[in-house]
């Protein structure tokens, strides 16, 4: 039987939770995670649960194996170039239609089920996220946008009336063109733009490794001097690259805390907040 997070936390655990209440903490929702039913379930309790008590989350989600399985259902082959998804006219309208829709209302509708007030939104709405076309080595891969600049006002006006903003990561521009937005360049920015207490990425890893087939390498803490080090040093390569330098930029942009953790373990949520020491690799200023 599932064990309920309020049963399972401790006093010392509740003290800790107690004192992020009427602070902002940022959840990317990564689809890994949401492949998993059970791994989904546990985070929308945790989520839930924290804005029950007075915490305030705000979550950034993604949907890349959706919007593949939706895009062959239409005949239209997926393509990507350097990690990004190529987004032509007929893409960013398959794009706009999984993220904003199918996978924002269902998280939205799941959050109500907990007894969680929560509002679907994209940053085309009041102009959440203004984008420029991102160019990626010279090279134009159609309706990618890169933030320019975050608007928090919605962000900041469900949040003051206690419902938790669930961001599907679409931008615009001043034109009015959309925008398909990398999901954890739009949480970092978003973090940013809030002066997020903690920024979490759920994603199916445990944290940062100098080498992943050796869980034993598995950095814990990163300051912003370790973190350029381990780049500069080529001691981290791969996708860990760009994970590292988003989440050092959020920190100098006034995020306090980022936390990376595998969301697939029950209550991972709940567990990095009450213990970053000992789960997943956090990023922080000294």
């Amino acid at each position: 039987m599932k064990k309920s997070i309020a049963s399972s936390i401790n006093n010392k655990e509740l003290k800790i939770l107690q004192e992020l209440i009427g602070k902002i903490v940022l959840v990317k929702f990564g689809g890994s995670t949401m492949k998993d039913p059970d791994s989904a379930a546990y985070i929308i309790e945790d989520i839930a649960f924290m804005n029950n008590m007075g915490i305030k989350p705000v979550i950034v989600h993604g949907g890349g194996d959706d919007i593949n399985k939706m895009l062959t259902r239409l005949d239209i082959k997926p393509i990507f170039e350097e990690g990004l998804r190529v987004t032509d006219a007929e893409t960013i309208e398959v794009v706009e239609m999984v993220l904003a829709g199918k996978i924002n209302k269902n998280i939205v509708n799941q959050l109500h089920m907990h007894q969680a007030y929560a509002a679907g939104i994209t940053g085309k709405d009041c102009h959440t996220l203004i984008c420029n076309k991102k160019i990626i080595n010279e090279k134009d891969l159609g309706y990618v946008g890169e933030i320019c600049e975050v608007n928090n006002r919605l962000i900041h006006s469900l949040l003051e009336n206690s419902i938790i903003p669930v961001i599907a990561p679409i931008g615009t521009d001043l034109q009015g063109n959309t925008y398909n937005v990398n999901a954890d360049d739009a949480a970092s920015a978003i973090a940013a733009s809030l002066k997020a207490e903690k920024l979490i990425y759920l994603t199916d890893v445990d944290g940062i490794f100098l080498d992943f087939h050796n869980k034993a390498s598995l950095i814990r803490q990163i300051t912003p001097d370790i973190g350029h080090k381990l780049i500069q040093d080529g001691a981290v390569s791969g996708g860990m690259i760009p994970k590292i330098k988003n989440c050092l930029e959020s920190l100098e942009k006034g995020t306090v805390n980022i936390h990376i953790v595998n969301g697939n373990t029950p209550h991972a949520l709940i567990s990095i907040l009450v213990d970053n020491t000992s789960k997943g690799t956090t990023f922080y200023t000294p």
